[in-house]
């Protein structure tokens, strides 16, 4: 600070006038971009280069694309660079992205609530045969990944995607994500309340609105009113989780600040019971307070759950309440311990109005174009015209007639799609991992269907609930600090010294109203190699040592560390 004649110099050095330039934070009047990506955001909005993409670099390919558009403002619409075929983990952080970059794109449709028509889905389908090389993964947030997308052609899929009711938008960036709901709202049977009319107004409000586009870093959320907590609602951003309040009857629960990756967190209850129809508010509030007190210095720093973290939910609340809402909140109770370990809806269950739905699993949610347009040709076979995706890599079928539902499952079982799987197939999970992903360092799809097959093969005998999630990376995107076995790839060195592909192994995470993260015992690591071995030998250990009723995270905590390597 200079001198002034209010104020004579001291000995004592001073800070210069602007060298602390806090958070980045906006309602505090940080406005200056302090990082390449809030510079690129403040320069063009991200939702701009759709027309960029259609009118330029669509017709001139893809050496014609900006930089700040290709490994930026084009995730707004739902669009990734994937990795360059042949490169190795142990380069993936070494090289620059111009490198890592194959000319193909990973593509991303959202679909919010995992809400589809059958006709969706073949739309879908024939998209992924036609211009993704047949490729098209079921992700742990409802939406479809393309692979092998080619930017001459996507001004097509979106006009095709579009002419259906489906989109990209936001599906990536920092933006509002997709929002999850439970894939059972409106039909199940014991469901508290159905959260899709909040779902469908906040798409109506917030998605692709530039007043909510360029926030600190991404902002996912979820809204499900399912007894069976189906959405994940402890690692959003943002989450409304159904509750039948003692004097206002059913409504939602309010969840803030949860998220995984390096520096995971689970999410906070603000005590606050939300109706049906302001749930929309109170997401524009929640996301309002992201857009402009969230952190924008450090990327690393850029998410809500930073900022819960440092605020408290009692701080959190107070602003909500009186900087966004101008009114207070109804005190709420907390929602119930589900009654049943899994939630992802598998297998066959009564709707209300009497007629069922079919839930059914792929290997780690690895499908193709051919297999979905076959599963809404069979759907619509069966009388259904209704599917759904789940937050679990799984699908669904609704509206299906009683004398209907045997064929069903026959002609889903003949898709290799698992009505009834093992516990291995239903509870492994994995990212995309080194085949596509540039962050990624080891294999993880094709090594989660053959670590099921092995399993199954191996102990068929096994019929406990497990989860085995399989993440390419530190980033956790296959939630891997909240799985019952969860694997974080690296490379590392085997039995003779050569580097292999291997994974740091986390035990007796969960999710639900015992949530917690895995431990992890030191040093102990898996080459890809050993890990069907590792995995049956830890899981004979659970079953000689576990208490009666005991679940496999609640051993795990309590476990040796010499039973658990």
């Amino acid at each position: 600070m200079a001198a002034t004649p209010e104020q004579p110099a001291t000995t004592t050095p001073r800070r210069k006038a602007g060298r602390h330039r806090g958070e980045g934070q906006w309602a505090v009047g940080h406005h200056t971009p302090l990082n390449g990506n809030e510079q690129f955001k403040k320069d063009d909005d991200g939702l701009n280069v759709r027309t960029r993409i259609e009118t330029i670099y669509a017709k001139r390919g893809f050496d014609s694309i900006d930089p700040n558009d290709l490994r930026g403002r084009m995730r707004w619409w739902g669009l990734y660079t994937q990795r360059k075929p042949g490169i190795d983990g142990g380069k993936t952080a070494i090289l620059e992205p111009e490198e890592l970059d194959d000319k193909y794109f990973m593509l991303r449709v959202r679909i919010d609530g995992g809400r589809l028509t059958t006709r969706q889905l073949r739309v879908i389908g024939e998209i992924s045969q036609e211009f993704a090389r047949g490729t098209a993964d079921l992700t742990d947030r409802q939406n479809v990944q393309y692979h092998w997308i080619r930017i001459e052609d996507v001004p097509e899929i979106w006009r095709r995607l579009e002419e259906v009711g489906l989109s990209t938008t936001e599906a990536c960036g920092d933006t509002p994500r997709v929002i999850l709901g439970s894939p059972v709202a409106g039909i199940a049977e014991n469901e508290i309340i159905d959260g899709t009319p909040a779902i469908e107004e906040i798409q109506r409000r917030f998605i692709g609105n530039p007043d909510f586009s360029n926030l600190p870093r991404k902002f996912k959320s979820a809204v499900s009113g399912s007894p069976h907590l189906d959405v994940a609602h402890e690692i959003n951003d943002i989450a409304f989780v159904g509750v039948n309040h003692p004097e206002h009857g059913p409504g939602f629960d309010l969840w803030v600040g949860g998220g995984l990756s390096t520096n995971p967190k689970l999410g906070v209850r603000l005590g606050a019971w939300v109706p049906l129809d302001e749930v929309p508010d109170v997401y524009g509030g929640v996301i309002g307070i992201f857009r402009d007190y969230g952190y924008r210095r450090l990327r690393t720093r850029a998410r809500l759950k930073f900022l819960v973290a440092d605020w408290g939910a009692e701080k959190f609340r107070q602003v909500l309440e009186d900087e966004y809402l101008k009114r207070k909140l109804v005190d709420g109770p907390a929602p119930e311990q589900p009654a049943q370990t899994w939630r992802d809806h598998l297998g066959v269950h009564r709707q209300k109005d009497g007629r069922f739905y079919v839930g059914f699993a792929a290997r780690v949610g690895r499908v193709d174009g051919t297999t979905l347009t076959k599963i809404a040709e069979v759907a619509e076979g069966h009388g259904s015209g209704r599917v759904r995706t789940t937050a679990e890599q799984k699908m669904i079928v609704l509206d299906v007639a009683e004398d209907q539902v045997d064929s069903l499952v026959s002609a889903l079982e003949a898709l290799d799609l698992k009505v009834t799987p093992s516990p291995f197939r239903r509870g492994t999970m994995a990212c995309t991992g080194i085949e596509f992903c540039k962050l990624a360092i080891v294999e993880t799809k094709a090594r989660g269907a053959s670590l099921i097959d092995e399993l199954e093969r191996r102990i068929p005998e096994f019929d406990e609930p497990i989860t085995i999630n399989i993440n390419g990376c530190p980033n956790a995107c296959a939630r891997i600090q909240v799985a019952d076995i969860g694997l974080k790839g690296q490379l590392m060195l085997d039995g003779e010294g050569n580097q292999v592909e291997g994974y740091q192994v986390h035990l007796g995470g969960a999710l639900g109203l015992d949530a917690g993260f895995g431990r992890k015992v030191r040093g102990l690591k898996v080459t890809s190699a050993e890990l069907p071995d590792y995995v049956e030998r830890v899981l004979g250990k659970f079953q000689e040592e576990r208490e009666e009723g005991e679940r496999f995270a609640t051993w795990a905590a309590r476990a040796s560390a010499e039973s658990l390597s």
